[in-house]
């Protein structure tokens, strides 16, 4: 059910931001709406996501009113702390998104709209599961708002997706993205590489399936074991294999070539859209830094540079706001030496990259030794700016300790 939230000190029970908190009317805004239901999880998953088993006191068809709370509280929290901003991006992740009726999707969405506004040329993406996706709730979801769907793939292999313990059928997959085109919405398709068991033909032809279904955008995620997952307990078991690094960055070298030589460009390491149009605005703001709120059970926020989180249980969040408290559980405004970290570990993940300008001497000192090593392009640099390569990217995290060290 989710890792652990983060310390911080405690948030106050009307949510309001710390005094001299400042919000700069020019900094984009974005919504996250977070719905934690899914019918069976995933032995690998570490989301914050319950089954119908786990709710213990929450129950799913009051959850679109419970949220619809919080927006409201966080209306009243924003207008005393500076100028409202329209929505620039809105997601619906989770969890099932789609395990929702349209209609209360539609009914968070206008909660949005209602309190903020939502810009005209909004990106508005909602996470579905291929078998939850129908003609008609596509049509629903075009009709309240929705305009881009990221179909979870994962892979196009049986035995891999039981691997996952995903229970969708590969063939809903070309059913969704068809269903989602009809009403003109544009689809991203999300697969994760590196299952137990799963060989570089496996991905390959996952991808080829993939690309072949045409969408606009493509994740690709290598498999991470996370402590207290079902995968987890059965790798310590012996189960089933770890995941093999080296095997991971072939299928990752892979993927890029396929995608690319499809018209795909990378433009954040597990990122690849048709054209810069087609990439996900909402995920950007995250790597750039800007402003979001998150709603629902576990979501994080990031306003004027504090940082603050929910309580993880949806029948906590919904006692919290039927009480007329924030559900907020913590918080913190992380200083500049923490900021310029996190800058670094951001943003030298995407394709923009990173100035050269804002690292420190030492930091500096380390971009001839990286280019020299093939982890950094080298005419990026001599304009200004640290971009990886594709050696960069599968060593990202090498790249940011010699930048930060």
């Amino acid at each position: 059910m989710g890792s652990a939230l983060p310390l911080g000190e405690p948030a106050p029970a009307d949510g309001s931001l710390p005094p001299g908190t400042a919000i700069d009317a020019r900094t984009s805004f974005g919504v996250y709406l977070h719905v934690p239901f899914c019918r069976v999880r995933c032995g690998y998953c570490d989301f914050n996501t319950y089954t119908s088993s786990e709710l213990q006191g929450a129950r799913q068809d009051q959850y679109a009113d419970t949220l619809l709370q919080e927006i409201t509280l966080a209306r009243r929290v924003l207008e005393a702390s500076g100028p409202l901003r329209p929505a620039r991006t809105v997601f619906f992740g989770g969890g099932t998104p789609t395990l929702l009726p349209p209609g209360d999707l539609g009914r968070m969405l206008g909660g949005v709209r209602s309190a903020f506004g939502i810009e005209a040329d909004a990106e508005v993406t909602v996470e579905a599961n291929p078998d939850t996706v129908t003609d008609d709730v596509a049509a629903e979801l075009a009709v309240s708002g929705i305009t881009r769907m990221s179909i979870g793939m994962q892979s196009a292999v049986p035995r891999v997706l039981a691997a996952l313990d995903r229970t969708h059928e590969p063939a809903n997959v070309r059913t969704a993205l068809i269903a989602a085109r009809s009403v003109g919405l544009d689809v991203s398709l999300d697969l994760i590489y590196g299952a137990p068991e799963e060989t570089l033909d496996d991905w390959r032809t996952s991808l080829e399936e993939a690309i072949a279904l045409a969408p606009d955008h493509i994740s690709a995620y290598a498999l991470i074991v996370e402590d207290g997952t079902k995968l987890s307990r059965q790798i310590r078991r012996g189960e089933v294999p770890a995941p093999d690094d080296d095997l991971q960055a072939d299928m990752y070298e892979l993927a890029d070539e396929l995608l690319a030589a499809a018209g795909y460009e990378w433009y954040e390491v597990s990122n690849w859209a048709r054209d810069e149009s087609q990439r996900s605005r909402h995920n950007l703001a995250y790597w750039q830094g800007t402003d979001w709120w998150g709603f629902g059970p576990g979501a994080h926020s990031h306003i004027g540079g504090v940082r603050f989180w929910n309580v993880k249980h949806p029948a906590a969040y919904a006692q919290r706001l039927a009480a007329g408290e924030s559900p907020a559980a913590g918080r913190e405004r992380p200083d500049a030496a923490a900021r310029a970290l996190e800058s670094v570990l951001l943003r030298t993940r995407i394709r923009e990259g990173l100035p050269i300008s804002e690292l420190l001497g030492e930091g500096r000192h380390a971009v001839a030794a990286l280019i020299a090593d093939g982890l950094v392009d080298g005419p990026s640099a001599v304009r200004g700016t640290i971009v990886l390569t594709r050696r960069g990217r599968l060593l990202a995290d090498a790249v940011v300790r010699a930048l930060t060290d």
